[in-house]
Parts: structure tokens; C-alpha cells; sequence
């Protein structure tokens, strides 16, 4: 970047604070939060499109509810639950990650009993408000947002074990957990128990490991003591959301994110109803779920290790193109080679995505107001999610079916890839007074 960076350390308070858990850990305490906040992604996998997509058709079925209606309110209950995470930003950054992660776990706990206690149609938009605000946006927000505070010069790798964690997580949670659970007890009870699991996981150890910025306990991000004679500077050049939304590499990101999370969510939403229309069974299609989540993992931490040394507008373009070429590969898979290379092609867009947007707005605007800046951004991402299934269902209905809408879709992330690598990065942020007369 070419402005002048600044030292987040000089807008630190002057007193240190002390943590006894800080104290007693063996490693720089990063790595502790690393380990908290990957856990923090792995419980939001009820809240998850993929999580969400095992209960589906007990849902459909018992509820006797349409998949195109059903899918209607998913899309209005997600872009509810969008609508609560730019609040949800700014309370992270005044209050820092620990309070955040105890009322966000806890109120995900109870929407995931909530959801196994759905009896009509109200219910089940109100439930997925919940899961999804709550889930797969307010807890991957506050998840990841702990770690983008703990490094900045390893940030890249740090976002990529994350990634890793929560990608094999998405591959075997659904297998090992959802689907013993949904057998076993039936769908309701078996979303009341993904409740308990969060309540016993990550709502207490979020409570007790959880912590805002190191330079507050004398720490500097990445593993260096403040209280050092001569500590290595941490530049960063911070912007607020007003100052962000000022640049084309906001946009941009902005509008990947857009587009991989719509089209993303929309082909896993009705992965087994594509697939089906491919001629694959039900097992066969959960297969590809797994290809999926393991090529996802790696693809993160690799994509991560790699954003320390290239700007991330230009790895931008790989996991758009990748999206474009699984929208026309899926309604054409139709055999155990095609699974492989489309599970392998999906996951490897997911992963490269998930580390870029885990970290390329601290990257590029800084980490003091990052909570601000990410809510905003995770509203319109989530906002994406909800479109997803929504256009693709109601495509099938209209064109009959699966591939046209596909087809179509595919242009825009291609057209973004094309132009990702072009954009420059971000000039010097200009001051709210220029903004305010601009």
C-alpha cells in the first residue's frame, strides 16, 4: 500500500493488562487462539449450508413443505439473520471477542434446539434467522476476527490452519456426526443435540480462551514480547468502513465474495437434487462432499501461506475461475471421474476463497476497526448465500432444469476473475474530515 503505514500499538491502552491463562501458556499465546478460533468455525456447521442440507428432505417431508418454498424461506431467513451482523461487528470491537463468543454460542445453542422443534412454516423462518445470523455469520465472524488480531506478518498461514481445521470439519461432521445423529434420534432431536455440542464446546472455552488485541497483555502480534528493548514494528495502515467502501478493492472483494458465496451456497443447498438429476444416489453424491472438504483444507492452508508473499487481488482470480467450471460441471457429473474432479474443482475454489476473505480486509485495511469493516462485509456475503438456492430453484422450475441457470451464473465469476488482477490496491485512506466535503 502507498500510505504512510501506522503502529497499532500507539492507539493501545498504556496500562498492560494481565491474563493468569496469557501467563501460563507454554507457546506465544497466538497459537492457543489459533486452536480456540478453529474450533469457533467448526461449531458453526449447523448453521452451515452443509449442515443445513442434511436435514433438508426430513424437513421437506415432514413439514410437507415444496423445495422451492422451502428454499424461499431459507433465503428470507438468511438475509434476516444478515441484517444483524454489522451490529454484531461493531460490538466486537467495543467489547472485543470474549464477551462476543459467549452471547453468540450461547443464542446458536439455543437456535439449534429452536430448529429441532419447528412445526410450521413461521418457525422455520424464524429458525433459520437464527442459525444462520447466529451460526454461520456471527461465530465465523468473531472465529476468525480473533485470529486476524493475534498476526499480521504470519496472518496468511495462521487463516490457513483455520481453514484447514474448519474444512475438515465440513468433510466429516456431516458423515461422522449428523448422519449417526439423524438415524439414530431422528432429524428434531438430532438438532437439539448439535445445540448441546456447541453449548459444551466452544461457548465455554471460547469464554476461557478467548482474548482481544496482544498488544493489551504486552504482547506484539505474531509472537513478539512488547516489553522487549527493541520489538519489531507492526505496520498497518487502518481504515474505517466509510474509508474502505472508498476504494475499488473493497468492491471488488466485496463482490467476489458476493457471488462465491451465492453460487457456492447454491450448489451445495441442492447438491443431492443435482446430482440426483445427473443419475447419482444419495451416497454417491455424499462422496463428493468429501472430496471436497479434504481438497478444501489444503487448498486453504496452501492459499494462506501464499497470501504472505502475493497480493490477494491476484490469487482472487484462480478461485473464480475454478467456480466457473463447477457450475458446468455440475449437472454433468455422471461418474466416479467426474465426482473426483468436480469434488476436487469445488473444493479447491472454497478453500483458496476461504483463506482470501479470512484475512484480505485486515490485509488491506487494517485490524483496528476490522470488526466494523467485516460485519458489513459479512452481511452482503451472507445476503449471497441466501440468493443462492433461491435462484437456482426457481431456475429449475422456469428452465426446466439445472443446467441452463448454471450455465448462465457461470459469466459472473468468470467476468470478475478477468478483472481481478488488474485493479490496483488501495491509495492512502483519506481523512473523515475529506470525506465528509468530498
Amino acid at each position: 500500500m502507498n500510505a504512510a503505514p501506522t503502529d497499532i500499538a500507539t492507539d493501545m491502552p498504556t496500562e498492560t493488562l494481565r491474563s493468569r491463562v496469557i501467563t501460563a501458556s507454554p507457546v506465544y499465546y497466538g497459537w492457543i487462539i489459533l486452536v480456540a478460533g478453529t474450533l469457533g468455525l467448526a461449531m458453526t456447521v449447523p448453521g452451515q449450508t452443509i449442515g443445513v442440507s442434511a436435514f433438508l428432505d426430513s424437513i421437506i417431508a415432514e413439514l410437507g413443505i415444496s423445495r422451492s418454498a422451502v428454499s424461499l424461506m431459507y433465503t428470507v431467513g438468511t438475509l434476516g439473520g444478515s441484517f444483524m451482523l454489522p451490529f454484531v461487528g461493531r460490538f466486537v470491537d467495543k467489547r472485543g471477542p470474549r464477551i462476543a463468543v459467549i452471547a453468540i454460542a450461547g443464542i446458536f445453542a439455543l437456535a439449534c434446539v429452536w430448529m429441532g422443534g419447528v412445526r410450521n412454516w413461521f418457525m422455520l423462518v424464524l429458525g433459520f434467522v437464527l442459525i444462520r445470523g447466529f451460526g454461520q455469520g456471527a461465530l465465523s465472524l468473531v472465529s476468525f476476527h480473533v485470529v486476524n488480531l493475534w498476526f499480521v506478518r504470519r496472518r496468511g498461514l495462521a487463516v490457513g490452519i483455520a481453514g484447514l481445521g474448519f474444512a475438515i470439519t465440513t468433510a466429516l461432521f456431516p458423515r461422522f456426526v449428523i448422519e449417526p445423529l439423524l438415524i439414530n434420534f431422528g432429524w428434531r432431536t438430532a438438532y437439539a443435540l448439535l445445540g448441546g455440542l456447541v453449548a459444551v464446546t466452544i461457548l465455554p472455552l471460547g469464554a476461557l480462551l478467548f482474548r482481544s488485541h496482544p498488544e493489551d497483555y504486552g504482547l506484539e502480534p505474531d509472537g513478539h514480547a512488547a516489553s522487549n528493548a527493541k520489538h519489531v514494528e507492526v505496520q498497518e495502515t487502518h481504515y474505517t468502513l466509510r474509508q474502505a467502501r472508498r476504494t475499488g478493492v473493497f468492491w471488488l472483494f466485496l463482490a467476489a465474495g458476493f457471488t462465491i458465496a451465492c453460487l457456492g451456497t447454491g450448489l451445495i443447498f441442492h447438491h443431492y437434487d443435482i446430482m440426483a438429476a445427473a443419475g447419482l444416489g444419495r451416497l454417491e453424491a455424499a462422496v463428493i462432499f468429501g472430496y471436497l472438504g479434504l481438497v478444501s483444507g489444503v487448498s486453504h492452508l496452501s492459499t494462506g501461506m501464499l497470501l504472505d508473499r502475493l497480493p490477494p487481488r491476484v490469487v482472487l482470480a484462480l478461485p473464480l475461475l475454478l467456480l466457473a467450471g463447477n457450475l458446468f460441471l455440475a449437472p454433468r457429473v455422471t461418474g466416479s471421474v467426474l465426482m473426483a474432479v468436480y469434488g476436487v474443482s469445488f473444493g479447491l475454489s472454497q478453500g483458496m476463497y476461504g483463506a482470501i476473505s479470512a484475512s484480505v480486509y485486515a490485509h488491506y485495511f487494517g485490524r483496528r476497526h476490522l470488526g466494523e469493516i467485516k460485519g458489513f462485509v459479512t452481511t452482503i456475503t451472507v445476503a449471497g448465500t441466501a440468493l443462492g438456492p433461491l435462484v437456482f430453484a426457481f431456475g429449475k422450475d422456469m428452465l426446466g432444469n439445472y443446467a441452463p441457470v448454471l450455465a448462465l451464473t457461470a459469466l459472473l465469476p468468470f467476468g470478475l476473475a478477468l478483472l481481478a488482477p488488474w485493479l490496483r490496491p488501495p491509495q492512502a485512506p483519506q481523512s473523515e474530515k475529506e470525506l465528509a466535503t468530498a
